[in-house]
């Protein structure tokens, strides 16, 4: 299995599992070359952005070993641990405590430790392990020179010069080097080895973005908790406003005066921040809650939140947010997943030049200013198939028990299958028609050379 990624206007490999690997596979690949290798091979998108909030979910799980976690690449977390193994029973028990913790979740880790950043980095990648104290220089000795984490072109240099592991490069003469490279190879060896410092910063996780209000005495009225709901979506909406975001997803929680609570999610068609336009949304779910003896404590969140540009007073923003309104409205009774539009996508095959998505899934692509597309009928539907011979469109045939008489036709307009996509590989090639009856039915159908046969697939109002 491997992910895919459009890099260049091509399909190249982002990352790999092992059996991938194991065929001959490696990132950077196109498909055309992965599909010579590995015809079998299993294709999914890559979602980088998806890829960076499991990151950050894992930053902030990391700091339960140490204080001090940051970010290295796209794929990799460093964490400073000084005086924190022990508080784990060492640091071969917090490596295993990391690793037993990750699986539980379904995660794998390729982990390495040493006295610098740059051993530590290049044992993880390159030789998973633990340095002892003071031996960072024989732990890297056997690795290559490429675990320095140097650009390509500086170890083919290196190897052309017979400099493949790292102990071959430590035991060269730095003058000769510092002439050829310059300081661009040098300087990480000496930080792998500790003659240089490489710190780590630690990144804060970001505050959550909650109010809390703590009530003197228990409520239990509805308007009672829309008011104080009123004063929390004004606070929160501030915290909102002052960062450019709005809301996708809110949490409220109520506590009671026995302890007990329950917490009331709230899911947005659009980003907002206007309190106004969303306390009454929660009108619904407030009036059935339980209160109880009474609530004592209420906690507002934005559990999601998107970028919210300022908008113009007057603009012609105001007659979305109003539709945002309506969807989240109606989403809060039936569920805003099952509010769905279509929503137009790149393919040039009838059938997939669109797809049913939540109507809350964002906003819809903005249309080409100049389209310059075919004319395609107003009802799009499989392709059925008609009674009927010939490659140009029959002066008779019959479709859905209708006996039709052909009055004009134009066409044809080839449509080929998409190669490089896995789910297009098994269809041919069509011609299709646009074909006007003597009934006045005005189909779009088309003929498939390879099997002979006639399918209408549109039908224009």
């Amino acid at each position: 299995m491997a992910l895919i990624l459009r890099q260049n206007n091509a399909q190249r490999l982002y990352a790999l599992n092992a059996e991938a690997e194991t065929a001959g596979l490696r990132p950077g690949m196109t498909l055309p070359e992965a599909r010579a290798y590995c015809p079998d091979l299993i294709l999914r998108d890559a979602d980088l952005a998806a890829d960076r909030r499991l990151l950050v979910a894992l930053q902030r799980w990391s700091m339960r070993y140490c204080p001090w976690v940051g970010f290295d690449g796209d794929d990799g977390l460093v964490l400073d641990i000084t005086g924190s193994a022990g508080l784990a029973g060492g640091e071969a028990a917090m490596l295993a405590d990391m690793q037993a913790r990750a699986a539980q979740a379904g995660l794998s880790l390729r982990t390495g430790l040493a006295d610098t950043r740059g051993a530590a980095w290049a044992l993880a990648r390159f030789a998973p392990g633990i340095a002892a104290p003071g031996q960072a220089a024989q732990a890297l000795a056997p690795l290559p020179v490429a675990a320095l984490r140097l650009p390509s072109d500086q170890v083919t240099g290196l190897q052309r010069l017979g400099l493949r592991r790292i102990g071959d490069l430590a035991a060269t003469p730095r003058a000769p080097l510092a002439r050829r490279f310059g300081r661009a190879v040098l300087d990480p060896l000496d930080r792998a080895l500790g003659h240089l410092p490489d710190p780590v910063s630690g990144q804060a996780p970001p505050a959550p973005l909650a109010v809390r209000l703590t009530l003197p005495e228990p409520i239990g009225l509805v308007a009672d908790v829309m008011a104080g709901l009123e004063r929390l979506l004004e606070r929160l909406c501030a915290l909102l406003r002052a960062r450019d975001l709005g809301a996708r997803a809110l949490v409220l929680g109520l506590r009671r005066v026995d302890r007990a609570g329950c917490e009331l999610p709230l899911r947005l068609a659009a980003p907002m921040r206007d309190p106004a336009r969303i306390l009454p949304l929660f009108a619904r779910p407030v009036e059935g809650v339980d209160a109880g003896f009474g609530i004592d404590q209420m906690r507002l969140e934005a559990v999601r939140v998107e970028p919210l540009a300022p908008l113009q007073i007057g603009s012609s923003a105001a007659g979305a947010d109003r539709l945002d309104a309506l969807l989240t409205r109606i989403g809060s009774r039936i569920g805003l997943d099952n509010i769905r539009r279509f929503r137009p996508m790149d393919s040039h095959i009838p059938e997939k030049s669109f797809a049913l998505v939540p109507a809350a899934s964002g906003p819809a692509p903005a249309p080409d200013p100049a389209p310059i597309r075919p004319d395609r009928p107003l009802t799009l539907f499989p392709p059925e198939p008609v009674t009927a011979r010939g490659s140009t469109p029959p002066a008779r045939f019959r479709w859905r028990g209708m006996a039709l008489v052909t009055a004009r036709a134009s066409g044809p307009e080839r449509i080929a299958p998409e190669w490089w996509a896995e789910d297009d590989l098994g269809r041919g090639l069509r011609d299709y028609w646009k074909v006007e009856t003597r009934q006045g039915r005005r189909l779009w159908m088309f003929h498939t050379p390879q099997r002979p046969g006639w399918f209408v697939q549109g039908e224009f109002l």
